[in-house]
């Protein structure tokens, strides 16, 4: 079917002639359209305990929850009332922050373009407003404090990583990680979400999941038409979301140019200062790249990976090359070693969470009932007096908070798909 989109190209609601009013009818439609494009990608929200966010009652929202019973093991004596129980409840509070975006149009561009701005700009506005509430929440989910590493199969041999910076690209995710996953929440009485534990996974990751033997598409449930929004399929009882806004953990380019430098010669023993920011230090390296006044500022306080070993820069000579480091590395640079941001793991790599969850592990504030809102102002708002200028944004009240640690389980891995993947 083909629609003549030059119908649409005044931001007006009949004609040129009625002026540039938008209805209360086409605000609704547009109010609508924005919340149907950012809900697909609310990912993580969908798995949360939802709770609206009240007017008038401050920025403060409190998430609740029920404490469970002790079991009842003393018997009871013939005849007598047993003493009863109490409901407990705990609850903890999160302060609701405010974000938007908007994008400005000209009178010129209405009447000379071809679609329907509104419409346009309505559609970006959506997705971007969805990307970015969902990411909210993912951070707050990738902060959990139970963690799995995948193991590093190098040279045919299989040991246990202990940290993020010690993932190599041997570390892949595979059904046995699953399964720890699963009798983790298990063991800590996690219930599952319908039927089912739920992981969150970046498609990189589930490139070498679905692989495995054990693995269901879900084209092929005994009940395919029952899917959360991206589910892939099953493996070990637990239903995989799949997501490219999946936590991406890898550290930021020490330079404008580059992401590692190289070490040209180490210093280990004899104090050097630094002119620029006047730190003495007998740790010095110097590297191969040239660096930068702005590049210096910011490399000052970060840490890096040297040898696999973290090491913190707290001075830089942009003539000399130099970096001076806060103590010596177990091993020393040599000539030639890369010097890496610290965040990722090992030599820089990517690493990738997919984060498995079990029912009322955390909580998030509703899309609807003020969570979002679709702002468009017509030609002539504000101080516009040639009726010039319009507009299109969206603003929306968010928060999310971990509610039970033990109920959710980060698993950390590489990827054979894209060890180089940007953090997000």
């Amino acid at each position: 079917m083909r629609m003549l989109l030059q119908l649409f190209a005044t931001n007006t609601t009949e004609s040129k002639l009625a002026g540039n009013d938008l209805s209360a009818e086409m605000k609704t439609y547009y109010e609508k359209r924005l919340i149907d494009l950012a809900e697909p990608k609310l990912v993580h929200d969908q798995f949360g305990d939802k709770y609206p966010i009240p007017a008038g009652n401050g920025r403060t929202i409190e998430f609740r929850k029920y404490d469970s019973l002790a079991k009842a093991t003393t018997p009871i004596v013939e005849g007598v009332t047993p003493t009863g129980n109490d409901l407990n409840v705990s609850s903890v509070q999160e302060t609701v922050m405010q974000y938007g975006d908007w994008i400005q149009m000209s009178d010129l561009l209405e009447m000379s373009a071809v679609d329907n701005n509104v419409l346009q700009a309505t559609r970006l506005l959506g997705a971007q407003a969805g990307r970015t509430l969902d990411s909210i929440t993912r951070d707050v989910l990738a902060g959990g404090t139970n963690v799995i590493y995948a193991p590093s199969h190098a040279n045919g041999t299989t040991a246990a990583v202990t940290s993020r910076s010690a993932i190599d690209e041997s570390c892949k995710l595979d059904g046995d990680l699953i399964f720890r996953a699963a009798a983790q929440l298990k063991g800590m009485n996690a219930e599952p979400i319908d039927e089912a534990y739920v992981a969150i996974i970046h498609p990189y990751v589930a490139y070498d999941l679905m692989r495995s033997q054990e693995w269901i598409d879900a084209h092929k449930y005994a009940s395919p038409e029952n899917l959360y929004a991206g589910e892939i399929g099953k493996l070990a009882g637990v239903r995989f979301v799949e997501s490219t806004e999946a936590k991406i953990f890898r550290g930021a380019n020490l330079t404008a140019g580059a992401y590692s430098l190289t070490v040209a010669s180490y210093n280990g023993s004899a104090s050097e200062s630094s002119a620029t920011h006047g730190e003495v230090s007998a740790y010095m390296a110097v590297v191969k790249e040239a660096l930068d006044d702005a590049s210096a500022a910011k490399l000052v306080g970060r840490e890096v990976l040297i040898k696999g070993q973290k090491a913190m820069i707290k001075g830089v000579e942009t003539s000399g090359k130099k970096l001076f480091l806060a103590a010596a590395p177990s091993a020393a640079p040599a000539a030639n070693d890369v010097i890496y941001p610290s965040g990722g793991g090992a030599n820089g790599i990517s690493v990738f969470a997919t984060i498995v969850l079990g029912a009322h592990a955390y909580a998030v504030t509703e899309l609807e009932n003020g969570g979002l809102e679709h702002i468009v102002k017509q030609l002539g708002y504000g101080d516009d007096p040639l009726n010039q200028r319009s507009s299109v944004g969206w603003k929306a009240t968010k928060c999310a908070r971990r509610l039970v640690e033990p109920y959710m389980v980060r698993i950390e891995s590489a990827s054979s798909y894209a060890p180089n993947a940007a953090a997000n």
